[in-house]
């Protein structure tokens, strides 16, 4: 019995020392690498998000009421973040993106600005706006992947009779997390338009190039030199994929966009893809280190994330947090748009995938 109370009183006296130590060497800002080294180099990642949807049916409405209360002027952008329900209060719909539906009315225009984030536009609903970049205007029509690459400046307009709401993806919480973030607004709310709607991608995304040294320096950088990847474009690619045979059994028949320059990713920071899920598609499940902002842009049908099932329609966005399981089923004809941060995992060399 006395061994036990001796054993017992030396484990005391013991914690009772380190406590003490770690104390005193806090007044100096140290702490104990071996009581904190589970939680610094886990087994596997341990995301603190959470698996959800937008669906577009419900969250439109509120979008547009907005409206009323401030104009796009001066909101600058008129915008409703996307935050994920583990992440409140912070801006981010995963640990490395932002997300928010963006509303531009009749008439208005969103001021020009230009920053050291890079940001997509995914147009779900209306027909008829603009984005202006770098002296491209772009119209774009539901389904069209427009980029805005960092420090680009930037500005857009609605010269239709509709309202237009899309999807806006930025990769701020990486920038702000490098501390890096400059912003720079124009004097004029519109920058000069100097180049044709369509020429970026008819210039750099047809097979041919414009010559000269100009283009070779635009060419030499890792940013895409195509401004809108329009749906009208990609969306036969897709059924070309399916007939050929070429639908892989987690992501269907999946394209990826890219710059043409290089044929990576279209930007560093963020990597983009476009699925068609056949008819009584049911994906294997699958899981990979990237957390995935998905949009459903036709059909219907439903993802499984974990132990949580969400069915989607057009309009619906939803996100799969890192390395959490997931597996899509289709009705009809279904296509999903899908971003993350896999371009910047891979460039770090710590991407990985698992089936």
């Amino acid at each position: 019995m006395a061994l036990v109370e001796d054993t017992a009183d030396r484990k005391h006296n013991l914690l009772a020392a380190r406590q003490a130590y770690y104390d005193r060497i806090s007044k100096h800002d140290m702490a104990p690498l071996w009581e904190r080294l589970r939680d610094l180099v886990a087994n596997e990642p341990k995301t603190q998000c959470a698996p959800a949807i937008w669906r577009f049916r419900d969250v439109k409405a509120m979008v547009m009421e907005s409206a009323e209360l401030i104009s796009a002027r001066e909101a600058e952008r008129r915008v409703l973040v996307l935050e994920n329900p583990a992440l409140r209060g912070q801006s981010r719909i995963t640990q490395t993106l932002y997300a928010g539906l963006q509303l531009i009315m009749p008439g208005e225009i969103a001021p020009a600005h230009r920053h050291t984030a890079s940001a997509i536009r995914f147009i779900l609903d209306g027909n008829g706006a603009y984005t202006s970049v770098e002296g491209e205007r772009t119209y774009m029509s539901p389904g069209d992947f427009v980029l805005t690459a960092n420090w680009m400046t930037h500005d857009h307009g609605n010269t239709s009779n509709q309202p237009m709401i899309w999807l806006d993806v930025l990769d701020l919480p990486t920038v702000n997390f490098f501390e890096s973030m400059f912003a720079e607004h124009l004097d004029e709310h519109r920058q000069t338009v100097r180049r044709q709607d369509g020429d970026s991608a008819a210039f750099f995304a047809s097979g041919v190039l414009p010559d000269g040294a100009e283009v070779g320096a635009l060419l030499s950088g890792k940013l895409s030199p195509v401004v809108n990847y329009t749906y009208a474009r990609t969306r036969p690619i897709l059924e070309r994929l399916c007939k050929a045979g070429e639908v892989d059994r987690r992501h269907g028949a999946r394209v990826r966009y890219v710059n043409p320059a290089n044929g990576g990713w279209a930007m560093p920071t963020m990597g983009a893809q476009l699925a068609l899920l056949p008819a009584g598609f049911a994906g294997e499940r699958y899981r990979a280190t990237d957390g995935t902002i998905f949009v459903c842009v036709e059909g219907e049908g439903a993802t499984r994330i974990g132990d949580k099932e969400f069915a989607w329609a057009p309009g619906d966005v939803f996100v799969a947090p890192s390395w959490q399981y997931y597996s899509h089923t289709a009705g009809p004809d279904s296509v999903l748009f899908s971003i993350s941060d896999r371009p910047a995992q891979e460039a770090l060399g710590i991407w990985q995938e698992s089936e």
